[in-house]
């Protein structure tokens, strides 16, 4: 196969398939979703290829035909028939005051009359002057015509942190998103997308004809690379890298059918071919830090996390749970799912990849209290403690962590948030280093806290509180229990690790450990 460019940042169809780059074919999805519908919502994190997509639908309506040589829409598609599109975007610029946000709405709806060539006409208000587009592109070209919007959320989130301000760019946008029902005579296909996904009722005031594919299985790798598409489009590029590791880094995002790659680590990686966080690093998330932090966050339940569709679905400004926020940003995905009853799925959440859930867990630290802990030198001679099984340095390691927790952090939290604090602080500490941690490992005698696996051994964690279960009781649970007994026939050597904190001393009061004979 011959070696093509990287299409690194490139968001236009067209430059794409003429410039010689790799491109992975979408159209099988495109095809399917015009085939069978007309209304459609997707939501995605970013730098998932959503605004791709929307610029390839645009090429496809445009009758674009040599686009589309030697893709699977190619022979199916009618090109004598082109459709005028409409298109809309909110993915550049940050607008704080609904002014703002008015002014580029005008500025993009002057574009489109300026591309379709439509005349300026009477209306006054937005929603007036984007229905009376709408119309007249109809009327004009007779053809139904196509509407994309591309980051339809992004002034909301924006602002997200200034719940009065997020409230005004929600009702400007609802003001525009609201002529769609009315506007169905004009409209042949309509795809709004974005991160989020805002409540019918908060934002798209009565257009309830909607079809939402985030969680549709068929559609679970319409954006992003699946196994398949890095081996085969990008087969040139591998050599040389460990698909092993490709996979444990960057594979593992779900909506509920085949998991997919996210494109922008692919392509950087295999430009630079060094592993990195380039995804995660392109936004730090300050804001899902800071709820996180608000609501008391314990970090080992990120990794087991469960919930309904509908609370997955339920975002708005005033409305936010944790679990429908680190979904839909692309912190947690579907791990499995399972239907309780006719209508009623419940779905298992989880860290997508290595590189999410390290990168998170780092970025949690500072809110644990844990500062510059990656410039500690203490830190590079972590994994030779585990390596040489020296407990009583790893002993020490974590006192000194612990030690160093500044007091505000426990005068300014309720001791409700900080009986898990320890737990939390070991867990992110760990997993931010990359380590390979399974919390609340269940086995047919109960679930272990934390397991880890690392240079051929096994490490059983079990943490206590003294103020709340006698001292000593950590190692003998993990004895009592056999939680070492799913670890045997493997062949590794388990290590039992009993974890002692006292919510008073705010320290370590017990670190026993003991080799499972």
């Amino acid at each position: 196969m011959t070696r093509r460019k990287l299409p690194i940042g490139i968001q236009t169809f067209g430059e794409i398939i003429a410039g010689g780059y790799y491109y992975v074919d979408k159209t099988p999805f495109i095809y399917r979703l015009i085939e069978e519908g007309k209304y459609y919502f997707l939501s995605r994190p970013r730098r998932f290829g959503k605004s791709l997509l929307l610029d390839t639908l645009h090429q496809l309506f445009a009758a674009k035909e040599p686009l589309f040589r030697g893709l699977f829409i190619h022979d199916k598609w009618d090109w004598s028939r082109p459709r005028p599109v409409v298109r809309l975007g909110f993915g550049s610029g940050v607008m704080k005051t609904r002014e703002e946000l008015e002014a580029h709405i005008r500025y993009q709806l002057r574009i489109n009359r300026e591309r379709l060539n439509i005349a300026v006409g009477e209306a006054e208000d937005i929603s007036a002057e984007f229905d009376e587009l709408l119309r007249k592109t109809h009327e004009q070209y007779g053809e139904q015509v196509v509407v994309l919007i591309d980051e339809y959320d992004k002034p909301i989130l924006d602002n997200i942190t200034e719940p009065g301000v997020a409230a005004e760019q929600r009702e400007g946008l609802k003001n525009l998103y609201s002529v769609l029902k009315d506007a169905d005579p004009h409209l042949c296909f309509c795809l709004l997308t974005g991160v989020s996904k805002f409540s019918k009722v908060s934002l798209f005031s009565g257009l309830n004809n909607l079809n939402d594919i985030s969680l549709d299985a068929p559609y679970s790798a319409i954006c992003g690379y699946t196994e398949q598409d890095v081996d085969a489009t990008f087969a040139p590029e591998l050599p040389g890298l460990d698909r092993a590791q490709i996979k444990t880094w960057y594979n593992g995002y779900n909506w509920g059918g085949e998991a997919v790659y996210n494109p922008f680590d692919v392509l950087l990686l295999l430009q630079k071919r060094v592993f990195s966080s380039y995804w995660f690093e392109t936004a730090t998330p300050t804001f899902l830090v800071t709820v996180l932090a608000e609501r008391g966050l314990y970090s080992p339940q990120f990794s087991r996390l469960h919930a309904r569709e509908a609370l997955l679905s339920r975002f708005d400004v005033d409305n936010i749970s944790t679990e429908a926020l680190m979904f839909q940003t692309g912190y947690l995905t579907i791990k499995k799912s399972e239907q309780l009853l006719p209508g009623r799925t419940v779905y298992q959440l989880g860290f997508p990849n290595l590189e999410v859930e390290t990168s998170l867990n780092e970025a949690l630290l500072p809110a644990l209290g844990v500062e510059n802990v990656f410039t500690d030198d203490r830190l590079i001679a972590l994994p030779g403690l585990l390596r040489n099984n020296d407990f009583a340095g790893l002993e020490q390691h974590f006192r000194s962590l612990f030690a160093a927790l500044p007091h505000d952090w426990y005068r300014n939290n309720p001791i409700a948030r900080y009986e898990g604090h320890y737990a939390s602080v070991f867990y992110s500490h760990m997993a931010a280093l990359g380590f390979g941690i399974t919390v609340e490992d269940a086995s047919n005698t109960g679930k272990v806290d934390m397991a880890l696996e690392f240079n051929g051994h096994v490490y059983l964690f079990e943490f206590k509180v003294v103020e709340q279960v006698p001292e000593g009781k950590a190692l003998q649970q993990l004895k009592d229990r056999n939680y070492a007994e799913k670890y045997r026939a493997r062949g590794l050597p388990v290590y039992l690790m009993g974890v002692e904190f006292s919510r008073e001393q705010r320290q370590i009061v017990a670190f026993e450990y003991e080799l499972d004979a």
